[in-house]
């Protein structure tokens, strides 16, 4: 079968929920992919930031090639002998005291959610099913039938009402719409420390601050979810990291943390958070299973031992330098930290898509966000030289000069 038989494929038996780049992958290794033609590409998007250790690393591999040999699921119901290892990693790369795991990063928001409602109820002593969350426009948390309800892009919630109620939304980085929603019966902010999914949209120095500042007063909660900005990607093993004297109550993950081998997600909290839970509180069938516990704390350790935290923190220096040398008349702004940069582009230079399409006829792949952002995450195992060779071919797409 060749590329369009396999697209055929897809668009006859599958939900046409996704608009993909018509490349057929069947092979990956490190950051490069294959087509099923034979053809190679530079993976830029890392999945979403879920391969920052890159496509089909050998470590990973290989715990969870060993662990799947041994016991692959257990379900809660009784214990096993790699999740009591992956709560005491995530404590190391966290500082919070208490853990629980889930599978996917939308499960996770979920998770924190009721988490916080009914820390609300049981130690704020919030009325019962009163409890407010206070969220960012522009967000994205997931499309979970409750996190679509507090999204602001109008396509995200679009058919999909009843809406779940008890959120109010406030500009992403106004510290002072933060303090000027806060009610009695607020519980949490949730907030992504870079708004991913809404364009690799950065706050203000000392935005973090000052929210943790105002929750701490007003006895709330500081969630932030590091699903796609956590472990390496902006330079930091968490983004919130770069500004000073901010330690979130709870912290969402997702994503990296596997390795792109499997979906595993957690919540880490301080004990007063999700010590509210008790048995039959909530669960999940396959969250914490010995497989994902193995391949979680193997991707942990990569990112560790391979420093790639520090890695992105140094080539997303010099490549954001770079990418400011590009002459184009169609990049309005250029914003990013680590390996993770969104190119927008004014409206007149036409739609993201257009420009991916291009990208990838020269090897490279991407996407674009909201229309008219090109997102650009590669894998954080990436080397100089390949940077440099991406490089190249996004001047040569962008440039108008």
């Amino acid at each position: 079968m060749k590329t369009q038989d396999y697209i055929e494929l897809e668009n006859r038996y599958g939900a046409h929920n996704y608009h993909p780049l018509d490349v057929v992958i069947s092979k990956a290794d490190g950051v490069w992919v294959e087509d099923v033609d034979g053809k190679k590409y530079m993976d830029f998007l890392a999945a979403y930031s879920a391969v920052n250790q890159g496509h089909c690393h050998p470590r990973i591999y290989k715990a969870m090639a060993e662990q799947a040999k041994r016991v692959t699921l257990t379900s809660r119901a009784f214990r096993n002998d790699q999740l009591g290892r992956f709560y005491e990693k995530v404590n190391e790369i966290t500082g919070l005291e208490m853990v629980l795991p889930m599978n996917t990063g939308a499960e996770a928001v979920e998770t924190a959610i009721k988490a916080s409602r009914k820390w609300g109820e049981k130690v704020k002593n919030v009325p019962a099913s009163q409890s407010e969350i206070i969220v960012c426009d522009n967000n994205f948390h997931g499309r979970t039938t409750t996190i679509i309800s507090f999204a602001t892009e109008q396509q995200y919630r679009e058919g999909f009402g009843p809406y779940t109620p008890g959120f109010k939304s406030i500009p992403f980085g106004d510290a002072d719409a933060l303090a000027d929603a806060v009610s009695a019966n607020t519980v949490a902010f949730l907030v992504e420390p870079i708004q991913g999914e809404g364009g690799i949209i950065i706050p203000e120095d000392g935005f973090l601050k000052k929210a943790q500042d105002i929750c701490h007063k007003n006895n709330i909660l500081l969630i932030t979810d590091e699903i796609q900005s956590g472990l390496g990607r902006t330079g930091k093993m968490f983004a919130y990291q770069h500004e000073d004297g901010v330690q979130p109550d709870g912290i969402i993950m997702g994503k990296a943390l596997s390795g792109g081998f499997y979906p595993v997600s957690a919540v880490a909290s301080r004990k007063e958070l999700l010590g509210v839970f008790k048995p039959g509180d909530h669960g999940s069938t396959f969250g914490g299973n010995p497989l994902a516990a193995a391949v979680a704390v193997e991707a942990l350790n990569v990112l560790q031992d391979e420093n790639l935290v520090e890695k992105s923190a140094e080539l997303g220096s010099s490549f954001h330098s770079r990418l400011n040398t590009i002459k184009s008349d169609y990049i309005k702004e250029i914003r990013g930290r680590g390996l993770w940069y969104g190119i927008e582009l004014h409206p007149r230079a036409g739609r993201a898509r257009k420009f991916t399409e291009e990208l990838k006829n020269r090897g490279l792949l991407c996407k674009g966000t909201h229309e008219h952002t090109l997102r650009l995450a590669p894998p954080l195992i990436i080397q100089k030289d390949e940077l440099d060779w991406a490089f190249d071919r996004i001047e040569s797409v962008l440039s108008t000069q």
